[in-house]
C-alpha cells in the first residue's frame, strides 16, 4: 500500500469520528466518552506509526527534516489535550471548548500534512520508496493493533 494512501485513509476516518463526536451535546455523556475513546485509539495508533515509521524516514532527509520535526510537536500537542479531554469529565462546557481545540489543531496538522508534506515527500523519494514505507506503516499498525487487542 502506498504510504500517503494510508495515512489519507486515517485521516479520513479521524475527520469523520471528530465530525461525530462534535455533533454530540454535554448531555450524551456516556455516548460522547465511547466515541472520544475510540477516537483516542485510533489518534495513539495512527500517531505511533507517524512517529515510529513515518517521521523518522523524512528526518533523514534533508528536504523533509524540519517539516518532520515540526510534525512531532504538532503531535505532542495532540496528545497532552487528549491526555487532558481523558481526564476531564465529558459533560462540560470546559471539555466541549477543549474538544473544539483538539479538533483544530488536527484539522491544522492533517492539512499541513497532506499539502506540505506529501508535497515534499513525493519530491524526496522515489514511489518504490513510498510503496516500501506504506508496508512497513501497515504492518507497524497492525502490529500495533495485534498488541493493542491483549
Amino acid at each position: 500500500m502506498d504510504a500517503f494512501a494510508l495515512l489519507k485513509a486515517d485521516h479520513e476516518k479521524v475527520a469523520g469520528m471528530l465530525e461525530t463526536i462534535d455533533n454530540t451535546t454535554e448531555r450524551a455523556l456516556k455516548g460522547r466518552g465511547e466515541l472520544f475513546a475510540r477516537l483516542k485509539v485510533e489518534l495513539d495508533l495512527h500517531a505511533r506509526i507517524e512517529e515510529e515509521i513515518f517521521y523518522p524516514a523524512l528526518e533523514e532527509n534533508e528536504e523533509t527534516r524540519e517539516i518532520a520535526l515540526e510534525a512531532y510537536e504538532e503531535h505532542r500537542l495532540v496528545k497532552q489535550l487528549l491526555g487532558e479531554l481523558e481526564a476531564e469529565p465529558k459533560d462540560s462546557e470546559e471539555w466541549t471548548a477543549k474538544f473544539t481545540v483538539l479538533k483544530e489543531n488536527i484539522e491544522h496538522h492533517v492539512e499541513e500534512e497532506e499539502g506540505e508534506m506529501f508535497k515534499k515527500t513525493r519530491q524526496a523519494f522515489t514511489a518504490e520508496e513510498m510503496q516500501a514505507l506504506g508496508e512497513r506503516l501497515q504492518e507497524g499498525k497492525q502490529q500495533s493493533r495485534a498488541l493493542g487487542a491483549r
